[in-house]
């Protein structure tokens, strides 16, 4: 057995906070594939609603992969998993498919005999939708990863876990997620009108929730803001894409990395509670703008776990 297989061989699943925004999303791919990927996987699987960021994983985690659903690839005939050839020599060692947007042009079991012909073949397939094509396949992935409200990392083996379990749990819990990212961009929307610059922090997650992370304490009245935002958000304000670095909060033009994972209108998120004071992380000395959706309980159980 390769030595990264029995490194790994015991890895049931991880978990990690689905970051929002693109570039975020593309460096969790990088830190995915450093730490779980094996140079003999053959089939990566991954599943998630349309814009939850699978694309992004994938270019993290494979730099330079034409990826087929691409708006510049859509187009692109035959695919180029299609083209390998008998030998496999003289072609691509990795190659991407997106189910849902190929199953458009294609049948099934055309496009699970590609994927088993291009695998016998010694190639990797990134297979995006993966749980439309399982039925088809007759075999599991070497790796599955969903994407809901967070991000989950499983090697399945012949016991499980199956692609529709991880359905069940990332479609069902990306609904949080949207509601974050609006919450959080309605936070960032209102401070830049106290004059905070964008620029000046970083952003991290909590479970329900969102962190914006300061070098130097920033002057914002904590009340006013989360009076603002929820004001918005009783008001049920459209929100809607504009373009790859904007959303429109109500008609008003706004900067955002993940322009398409966002609730349709403010009344979704339904309320957001800002914690009443900026905390000061004890390592870093950074200092933490913290909200969620819905109530604060107690700060220091936001992350409990669920099982």
């Amino acid at each position: 057995m390769p030595y990264s297989a029995r490194m790994q061989k015991s890895h049931l699943y991880s978990i990690f906070f689905a970051p929002r925004g693109g570039e975020r999303m593309a460096d969790l791919g990088m830190q995915i594939a450093q730490l779980y990927l094996s140079p003999f996987d053959k089939i990566i699987g991954l599943i998630g609603v349309a814009g939850s960021g699978k694309s992004m994983i994938i270019k993290g985690m494979f730099p330079g992969l034409e990826l087929t659903n691409d708006d510049e690839g859509v187009n692109v005939r035959p695919l180029p998993l299609f083209s390998v050839d008998e030998t496999g020599f003289y072609t691509a060692h990795t190659y991407h498919i997106d189910i849902r947007f190929e199953s458009a042009f294609m049948q099934m079991h055309e496009l699970a005999d590609a994927i088993l012909y291009a695998v016998n073949k010694g190639k990797r397939v990134i297979v995006e939708h993966f749980d439309l094509i399982y039925p088809h396949l007759g075999r599991n992935a070497h790796m599955l990863i969903g994407i809901g409200e967070e991000v989950i990392i499983t090697r399945p083996t012949l016991f499980g876990p199956k692609p529709q379990e991880i359905c069940d749990i990332v479609f069902k819990s990306v609904t949080a997620r949207l509601r974050v990212h609006t919450a959080e961009d309605l936070c960032e929307f209102f401070l830049a009108k106290q004059g905070v610059d964008p620029h000046l922090y970083d952003h991290a997650e909590v479970r329900r929730g969102f962190i914006l992370s300061f070098v130097q304490k920033p002057d914002v009245d904590l009340e006013l803001l989360e009076k603002q935002v929820n004001e918005l958000i009783d008001d049920d304000v459209d929100i809607s894409y504009a373009d790859e670095r904007h959303i429109l909060i109500d008609g008003e033009l706004h900067e955002c990395t993940g322009p398409r994972m966002h609730v349709r209108s403010a009344g979704e998120i339904e309320k957001v509670s800002l914690l009443k004071e900026i905390l000061q992380e004890p390592i870093t000395d950074l200092y933490l703008l913290v909200g969620v959706v819905g109530e604060i309980d107690d700060v220091n159980d936001i992350n409990h776990i669920v099982l």
